[in-house]
């Protein structure tokens, strides 16, 4: 499997994080999001993804050839399904309707307002200053995560984990946007819940391989 990622994408990290988790290799094919104006928008990647976007999994198809998989969670439950151990979902059905509430809010509530394309039209379309930009980037995050925080202190199912004792999807999506939040400065101090979920994924050896400083693209 071919890997398409971006060392400071936070949708790449979840993806990197799962594999870790289910101890699969996979050969990481670096696209720049930044040099160049973005290798991404390049027509050897758009004819992958058209969205032009990271990550994207190139696996080979069953009947024969490759297909290409673009949107993180897809890929994440893609990898989930195919190798089913160690699930990355709970057993029952509340159970995991519940993981992936916690990384749908992520993934498609908070990450998409602060994604490097959103704050690139800020900036360059609209003329966003860079302080004001930032402020966008906080509010959203800060916002997003006290909801988050609110679930998980609430929860009698949240354990050492969002979801119990063992990692899932939802702490495959909170550690990228929490790793993306302490960058800029976000003000994590109302949400003692999640950082100590946080930093309880980052002992993990899966996660340390997966974080942005680890990848053989980082700068």
């Amino acid at each position: 499997m071919e890997l398409y990622g971006y060392f400071r994408s936070s949708a790449s990290f979840r993806v990197r994080i799962a594999f870790n988790l289910k101890g699969l290799p996979y050969d990481y094919r670096a696209i720049h999001l930044v040099k160049g104006g973005g290798e991404q928008l390049g027509e050897a990647f758009r004819a992958l993804n058209p969205e032009a976007l990271v990550p994207v999994l190139v696996d080979d198809d069953p009947d024969g050839g490759s297909f290409a998989l673009s949107q993180s969670l897809a890929i994440i439950e893609y990898l989930d399904e195919l190798h089913p151990q160690p699930p990355l979902l709970p057993a029952t059905p509340a159970a995991r309707a519940r993981v992936r509430a916690l990384a749908l809010a992520i993934a498609c509530d908070i990450h998409p307002l602060n994604n490097l394309r959103v704050l690139r039209y800020l900036v360059k379309t609209l003329g966003v200053s860079e302080d004001d930009k930032n402020t966008w980037y906080r509010h959203w995050v800060e916002s997003g995560l006290a909801a988050i925080e609110a679930q998980l202190a609430s929860s009698s199912w949240t354990g050492r984990f969002c979801h119990g004792d063992t990692p899932t999807l939802a702490d495959i999506c909170l550690v990228p946007q929490v790793f993306n939040g302490q960058r800029l400065n976000c003000d994590f101090s109302t949400m003692p819940t999640l950082i100590r979920i946080h930093e309880r994924c980052m002992t993990l050896d899966a996660f340390q391989r997966a974080a942005p400083s680890a990848q053989p693209d980082a700068e």
